[in-house]
């Protein structure tokens, strides 16, 4: 994603934005000048977090007033990029470097569109912002990044991402940042002992794969990413509904979120050795797909009974989270749109996260909150273990409770990371079902800043 939204300038130059907050709407109001104190009474203007209020003058806008919540209101900005008419801007008023480092984010996030497909997205007009003074533009720049690349990799059909698409953006990835990327496919993965990412993808036209990308120092920490990459969800023989099947391209918005992740740290520089993993498939129908009880054998060497052809996801993360563990990380992430239990849960705008950790918990929430990019915590409830028991194998994939099924996921890939390690497990929506300030509808890079801001504050940047 080309930032040309953000842009150099003169100080002065651009037409100003004035921030304002239901609170000090009058006396801003009060100091403009002219009849523009009358102009916005007379407008019914509320200063309604992202609306915007354009100020007459002459010849051109003496400017526009936009409403926040507060100084670090990060989506307002977000609200106003896309609500102004077309032009630059600049903000009129001088803000802390944090504030306008998310003012700058926000407005980038906001001129965001998925335009692949269409001719012309029929608001074609610049609506730039001069780069606000102390803003971290490396920051933003390597956040607006990252986050457009996973939102593209969402918004892309499964016609034009399935697995060898999908691995082949990682690839491109590590290419761009003189990383390396490996990738098995085929009947390779059943060589290289990952059965369960090739029962999972054997039904599809496009063989199942696993990429696994590696870039940065060997001596420094090890940070591994997992992403649930299921770039068409079908459910298997145990078909979703149609209703259930219509965003299922979505099905790899774990993979798109560790790529963009991925992205972030190496734009940044981080001083860690990363790994990211995405097992790449598409759940099928065929005549070999796996089927309802069948008995498979994992990378582990765990059995595990099928219960439903539609909890596939967590199938292909064992295999990674095995291959994972066997280079001893020193911190462990998985990101997968896993489960409609999740959802229930915390909604679509939040992401349900897993861990044994209660440390890396924590920070994960704390900084979800301050970077505005929401993490909850749902609980590892061991004693639900028992509701994906298996009579046959050594556990369940989905078991028969419909109770607590984001909780019984995220203890079956706990089956697979064991005790010790500092693993958190990001159950996401990865889609905005509906247009936000700095958010529109369509894929979205849940929990990625989050996960970015906890990896920094341990690790820090490169000299």
């Amino acid at each position: 994603m080309a930032l040309d939204c953000l842009v150099d300038g003169a100080a002065n130059a651009g037409i100003p934005l004035f921030p304002v907050t239901r609170a000090t709407l009058k006396s801003v109001a009060a100091g403009l000048p002219g009849a523009l104190p009358g102009w916005v009474e007379a407008s019914g203007f509320a200063a309604r977090p992202g609306a915007v209020l354009l100020l007459p003058g002459t010849p051109a806008l003496h400017g526009a007033l936009v409403g926040v919540e507060g100084e670090d209101d990060m989506w307002a900005w977000g609200g106003a990029a896309a609500a102004l008419p077309q032009g630059q801007y600049r903000i009129g008023v001088a803000l802390e470097p944090r504030a306008a480092t998310r003012a700058a984010l926000a407005w980038a996030l906001g001129r965001y569109a998925f335009g692949r497909y269409r001719k012309a997205n029929g608001d074609t007009g610049a609506r730039n912002l001069l780069w606000p003074a102390g803003a971290d533009r490396g920051h933003v720049t390597a956040t607006a990044e990252a986050t457009a690349l996973a939102r593209d990799l969402i918004n892309t059909p499964a016609a034009d991402m399935g697995p060898p698409d999908l691995c082949a953006a990682a690839e491109a990835l590590a290419k761009e940042f003189g990383g390396e990327c490996r990738v098995i496919v085929g009947d390779d993965l059943l060589t290289h002992n990952f059965p369960m990412i090739h029962a999972v993808g054997r039904a599809a036209a496009q063989a199942p794969r696993l990429a696994d990308l590696s870039w940065g120092d060997t001596a420094h920490p090890k940070v591994t990413l997992v992403g649930k990459g299921v770039c068409f969800d079908s459910g298997g023989l145990d078909l979703k509904t149609a209703g259930g099947m219509k965003l299922m391209k979505k099905d790899m918005g774990g993979a798109a979120a560790v790529l963009g992740l991925a992205r972030m740290i190496m734009a940044s520089r981080l001083k860690i050795r990363l790994r990211v993993l995405v097992p790449a498939v598409e759940n099928s129908v065929s005549g070999n797909a796996m089927r309802p009880l069948d008995v498979l054998k994992t990378r582990k060497g765990t059995s595990v009974e099928i219960g439903n052809t539609d909890a596939e996801g967590r199938l292909i993360l064992a295999d990674a989270l095995t291959l994972a563990l066997e280079d001893k990380p020193d911190l462990l992430l998985d990101f997968a749109t896993l489960t409609g239990a999740a959802r229930t849960a915390v909604g679509t705008e939040i992401a349900a996260m897993f861990s044994p950790d209660d440390a890396l918990a924590e920070s994960l929430m704390r900084h979800g909150a301050a970077e505005d990019d929401p993490v909850w915590r749902l609980p590892l409830w061991k004693p639900y273990r028992r509701l994906i028991d298996s009579k046959v194998a050594d556990i369940n994939n989905a078991g028969d409770s419909p109770y607590a099924g984001a909780i019984t996921a995220a203890l079956f890939l706990a089956e697979f990371v064991g005790e010790g390690q500092a693993w958190a497990h990001f159950d996401i929506m990865a889609w905005n079902a509906s247009a936000r300030p700095g958010r529109p509808e369509g894929g979205e890079a849940m929990a990625m800043r989050a996960a970015f801001a906890v990896i920094a504050e341990r690790y820090g940047r490169a000299g």
